[in-house]
Parts: structure tokens; sequence; C-alpha cells
């Protein structure tokens, strides 16, 4: 089974920073793009990052550009999202997903369980 568990986040005050953590199992980790989305309180889902499968490109939402950085460990298959500087506009449940956008990760099918980053001003 292709499963995607997440780990990290929490309460955190504004300026501080936080590493979430999305571990694989079930498919060759090396051959898929990973995505990671957030979705905030009354707003939709929005795409936070890209990492390509071959780690050699990344992409960002604009919002979090040179704050986030995605990067994953292939012995570990874990993906990681590192975020510096946070805003309380950062408050959202973030999700990891095999595929960097909402079609692709929707015909994909793989998410990770969500988790809770809060940003107090």
């Amino acid at each position: 089974e292709m499963q995607l568990v997440q780990s990290g986040g929490g309460l955190v005050q504004a300026g501080e920073s936080l590493t979430l953590s999305c571990a694989a199992s079930g498919f060759s980790f090396d051959e898929f793009a990973i995505g990671w989305f957030r979705q905030a309180p009354g707003k939709q889902r929005e795409a936070v990052s890209c990492l390509s499968y071959s780690n050699d490109y990344t992409d960002y939402a604009q919002s979090v550009k040179g704050r986030f950085t995605a990067s994953k460990d292939n012995d570990k298959k874990t993906v990681f999202l590192q975020m510096r500087n946070l805003k309380p506009d950062d408050t959202a449940v973030y999700y990891c997903a095999i595929g960097c956008s909402e079609g692709p990760a929707a015909a994909f099918g793989v998410w990770g369980q969500g988790t809770l980053v809060t940003v107090s001003s």
C-alpha cells in the first residue's frame, strides 16, 4: 500500500521556524514528485511546494518563496518542508502528496494525513 505519513507541525510564534516531515512507504520513492499543500481555515487548498523525483527541481508558491525549503532523503524515504520566518498567514493544515498540483495529486490519490501549523502573532 502506498502511504505518506506526516510528522511535525504545532504552534509557533511569528518569525519562528518549523520543519515538517513526510515519510513514504509502499512505492519507489525516487520515482515520484512530492508536493506540499496547505489549507487554511475557510480557504481552498493551495499548492505550496514541489520537489521533483530526481531532487533537482523545486518550485514554491510566491507566498512562501525564500522562506520555505523542500528537500528529501532518499535513504530515509522522507521529504521535508523547512519553514522559516513563519507568519500568521501560514497557519493551515499542511499535506504532502504524490504530485505537485491538485490534478496529479488527485489522480494518484496518495496523501499524508495532514498536520496543523499554527502561527501566532
